[in-house]
């Protein structure tokens, strides 16, 4: 029976002795690459090198390329040195800040970093066109043939960076004192288990997570939280905030002024939480669907009996997004209208382009992962942090030893970044399900996701959306997030904001340098491309968040007095304060 069961979510069936064996080497050797599989790595390399070996054309091409590149340098080497103001040969992209520096243009600091510019762009041209590579492939070592120049670019060592040689001679050498004691506290931290430095400052349910209310309801994968009331009066439809269990739910109350639970709460909204379990080994079999079953629905029953004959407003965040869209299309094909709207914050239904994350993401990578949750009964914090790591190596890798361990200087710690370290694990059923049935096999957007043994469609969907992208979103694109245009057969609203998949979506009013377009389309109207949404949208400058609120207001009957917490006739008294007691687990 249970290997009939992991079957059933691996599409699997792992039997006999082998089958265990094979499966402990993958989890041991998971342990060593960070969860990346090595098979996967060799045929994307193997791939791309048989290729470019069979294309003697392209391999003249890349010869010419080097030359001239090689030529341009020393054209540019002989100038510099009767005109330092020479322009350089090549400029860096334009989000790498690496060598904006005055620094750099000095000899032989500008030649060191002109030269690995060059190479940088030599290894993409040889990497991208060769005809006959697997698309994914070629992304693959593409991005790995970047990982590895980045570990080579000069801005990462003290003898290259002029901005660290200088420096470390105005301090007398103190900056790599105060580097080297970072290293070794962050080793100790990282060692015992300990979160980054800074973060003890920031305490859940004083600092974070901090909007009062009280856990009105909990079953074994979540808490739901109903907070207090701030107003007088309240509109009568609730609040329900699905967020993803790949967080900890307080990305949406990060702090007072910054949360947006407390903002809906001061704007008259009755608002309901999920707060997920950080599952462990013995949770390993809860799947998608009890996802679905135990926390989106058993948090309606319970909205229901508090504040009955109310129709609902329901809030999915990133993966919980995905969630609440596979709720929604089963509650229409059921004919259960209990939904007043649905509001999907960088959230995606279409896989077919996920982002970067796709880069992970292939047949031996997942049963590469699917060996190591089997292993443990759940993805580990440590796995999801290094790929997203990978992702943004400038930022989370080489930036951070530059400041941290040269300069000796520590970033700050601020909210977002302590609420990042509070990660979560990701129980194997689920996740294995996610990966095949979502990311591989598109399953949901292509109409064969089934939900209780019968299919669901998204375009069953009648409640009026909100969705929201972020424009940096390297998560849930938003030209992916904006496809919830082509499954609806209801009216609308797609909002682009600025900022990233966390940063973008934590966007209070008054927060700087925010601006968002808007445009809502009805049911009859004609479809709009993405392209012509960024032409046609209404553009606006600061946060996106007023914007979704009138929204809401608008799909709102008139206020009232405000329910009570909780529904102690109902057989639902409070639990306990919140944030709860989920939300503690590590």
């Amino acid at each position: 029976m249970a290997a009939e069961a992991e079957q059933e979510y691996t599409g699997q069936l792992i039997t006999g002795e082998a089958g265990v064996v094979d499966r402990m080497l993958h989890a041991g050797l998971g342990r060593f690459t960070r969860g990346l599989s090595p098979v996967a790595m060799t045929l994307a390399n193997l791939d791309w090198a048989m290729h470019l070996g069979m294309h003697p054309g392209k391999q003249a091409e890349l010869n010419e390329k080097a030359f001239r590149k090689a030529l341009r340098l020393s054209v540019y080497a002989s100038r510099c040195a009767t005109n330092p103001e020479t322009q350089p040969c090549i400029e860096p992209l334009p989000q790498d800040r690496r060598f904006d520096a005055e620094q750099w243009q000095q000899f032989p600091f500008n030649l060191i970093y002109q030269s690995f510019l060059l190479w940088q762009q030599w290894w993409h041209n040889a990497t991208t066109g060769v005809r006959g590579v697997n698309p994914h492939h070629e992304e693959v070592v593409n991005f790995m043939g970047r990982q590895v120049l980045d570990v080579f670019s000069p801005s990462n060592y003290l003898w290259t960076n002029p901005e660290l040689l200088e420096r470390t001679m105005q301090e007398g050498g103190q900056n790599l004192v105060r580097g080297w004691q970072n290293f070794v506290d962050d080793v100790e931290r990282d060692m015992g288990g300990r979160p980054p430095a800074g973060v003890e400052d920031y305490k859940v349910g004083r600092d974070m997570a901090a909007t009062p209310g009280r856990v009105v309801y909990r079953n074994e994968l979540m808490e739901l939280i109903q907070y207090e009331p701030q107003t007088k009066t309240v509109f009568p439809e609730p609040v329900l905030v699905v967020p993803a269990w790949i967080m900890k739910y307080y990305i949406l109350d990060l702090k007072p002024g910054a949360s947006l639970v407390e903002y809906l709460v001061s704007q008259g909204h009755t608002v309901f939480a999920i707060s997920w379990k950080n599952p462990g080994a013995d949770d390993r079999h809860f799947g998608m669907e009890d996802y679905r079953r135990l926390g989106v629905m058993d948090a309606l029953q319970v909205i229901n009996r508090i504040v009955p004959e109310q129709k609902v407003h329901a809030v999915g965040y990133c993966l919980g997004g995905t969630l609440l869209s596979m709720a929604a299309a089963a509650m229409a094909r059921d004919t259960d209208d209990r939904l007043a709207s649905v509001s999907l914050l960088a959230a995606q239904q279409d896989f077919r382009e996920p982002g970067e994350l796709e880069l992970f993401i292939d047949d031996s990578q997942v049963a590469f992962l699917e060996d190591m949750m089997w292993s443990r009964g759940y993805l580990g914090r440590n796995q999801m942090a290094g790929a997203f790591a990978l992702l943004r190596s400038q930022d989370l890798v080489w930036s951070r030893m530059i400041n941290e361990y040269m300069l000796g200087e520590r970033r700050p710690m601020i909210e977002l970044m302590a609420w990042n370290a509070d990660a979560t694990r990701l129980p194997y059923r689920m996740h294995s399900e996610y990966l095949r049935q979502l990311f591989l096999n598109n399953d949901l957007a292509e109409g064969r996701y089934d939900v209780g043994g019968q299919p669901i469609h998204l375009g069953d969907i009648k409640a009026p959306i909100f969705s929201v992208g972020t424009e940096k979103d390297h998560v849930a694109p938003w030209k992916s997030a904006y496809k919830i245009n082509r499954f609806a057969h209801t009216d609308t609203t797609f909002l682009l904001t600025s900022g990233g998949h966390n940063a973008g979506i934590v966007s209070e009013p008054g927060h700087p340098r925010r601006r968002y377009r808007v445009l809502t389309r009805n049911v009859h109207d004609r479809y709009v491309s993405p392209e012509q949404f960024l032409a046609e949208a209404r553009l606006e400058e600061g946060s996106w968040w007023p914007e979704w609120e009138a929204w809401l207001r608008e799909h709102s009957g008139n206020r009232r007095g405000p329910p009570e917490l909780g529904a102690p006739d109902e057989g639902l008294p409070p639990l306990g304060k919140a944030p709860g007691t989920y939300v503690y687990q590590t």
